[in-house]
């Protein structure tokens, strides 16, 4: 957690209170706290209703690892991603003027909630999540075209959270989820 998460004047979210834990987890996993200290930690986590709650659980653990957050950038040209790619925990896009197409139906997710930060000029971009994903919109600022995303009528439980954030300039985003 971060101190942007300490400074959030929101309640804590699950997806939230479910990134801490797993981070708790994989520092007992790593050997960087006890089995004593883990379950302390999470009571605090489960029970916290503040982010700064959730960030004094986490303070003394060191930064995640850096396989956690890639960038995938581009002046112009396309940028795409499809098949069995690796997702990881944070993924950042930048394009200035071309296209991005991110097929994310059958790629390897490792983290229960995975962020995407869009920084995109003009191009349109285009999303396709797994069909029991949970897409979340709310962070991603459009200016000139639209955002085009219907969720599905109905969802499986248990797919993965997709948060999307950012901001697009000219360009339309197109979020739909795969048919298998």
């Amino acid at each position: 957690m971060t101190s942007k998460l300490e400074d959030s004047p929101l309640p804590v979210s699950e997806d939230d209170r479910d990134a801490a834990v797993q981070r708790l987890q994989e520092a007992y996993a790593e050997g960087l706290i006890q089995h004593e200290e883990l379950d302390e930690r999470l009571h605090q986590v489960l029970t916290a209703k503040a982010h700064s709650e959730l960030a004094s659980a986490l303070g003394s653990l060191p930064a995640e690892h850096p396989g956690t957050t890639s960038t995938i950038a581009a002046a112009n040209g396309r940028i795409q991603r499809r098949g069995a790619w690796r997702v990881p925990r944070i993924l950042k896009v930048e394009s200035a003027y071309g296209r991005v197409r991110l097929d994310l139906s059958r790629a390897v997710m490792e983290h229960p909630v995975v962020d995407i930060e869009l920084q995109l000029g003009t191009g349109g971009a285009r999303i396709t999540v797994p069909r029991d994903a949970v897409v979340d919109v709310e962070g991603l600022r459009t200016g000139w075209k639209d955002l085009r995303y219907k969720a599905p009528r109905r969802s499986r439980p248990g797919g993965p959270t997709i948060r999307l954030s950012g901001t697009m300039g000219f360009g339309r985003l197109k979020i739909r989820h795969a048919w298998r």
